[in-house]
């Protein structure tokens, strides 16, 4: 990336990182995956239980892979018990002592926009896990509520839907048509403000640009 560009971003991060401590939410700019990785490792404790939302950013910036590294109990898709039978991990996540995320948009004045299908993640990050931290690139930010929404009817729920192969005409045209298609997962929207508890959200920014 342009040395500029970066310091750029960089600024509007910082600005951002502010207004989301002002909501009480602890927001930390860094400046690259690498240095996210080690900031994660000095976080968590070893051993502690960890689940996670389905996020393309989680994957892109090595979060997976650090959670999935043996180091801690993570609750996976697909985990199975001790009798060879599925974990229902959704809801294992509410009793997990840490829950990881990114944001479908973070706004400049500091709050979280998320949209769901099943509602796990958004149901997650309201209440359940001790602590929360979301992931977020450059590209998840946005101006305001308005323009949060229209990042997720534009870009994000068209590029999920496809990933996750569903029969939605936004995988089809590209950009949300508010379908009833029973495949819709724009189901359940949930916006994070002011916080009560300043210690349990935290949230990473990079300059990057990283997944929906």
């Amino acid at each position: 990336m342009d040395e500029n560009v970066k310091a750029a971003r960089m600024a509007t991060l910082a600005r951002v990182a502010k207004a989301l401590g002002e909501n009480r939410m602890e927001a930390q700019v860094v400046e690259s995956r690498e240095a996210l990785l080690e900031a994660l490792k000095e976080l968590l404790p070893k051993g502690a239980s960890v689940a996670s939302g389905g996020s393309m950013t989680l994957a892109e910036t090595g979060v997976n892979d650090l959670l999935q590294s043996g180091d801690y109990d993570f609750y996976f898709r697909g985990r199975t018990g001790e009798d060879g039978q599925p974990v229902d991990v959704y809801r294992a996540a509410f009793s997990c002592d840490w829950y990881f995320s990114s944001s479908n948009a973070i706004t400049e004045d500091g709050c979280l926009y998320n949209v769901d299908g099943n509602a796990n993640r958004v149901a997650a990050l309201c209440y359940g896990p001790k602590k929360v931290v979301i992931i977020a690139g450059y590209n998840k930010i946005v101006r305001n509520l308005h323009a949060a929404a229209e990042r997720v009817r534009a870009i994000a729920a068209p590029a999920n839907c496809i990933r996750l192969e569903r029969k939605t005409p936004c995988a089809v045209t590209g950009r949300c048509m508010d379908c009833k298609s029973p495949d819709h997962i724009c189901c359940d929207t949930v916006i994070h403000r002011f916080q009560r508890d300043p210690d349990r959200i935290k949230v990473f920014l990079l300059p990057e640009d990283y997944g929906y």
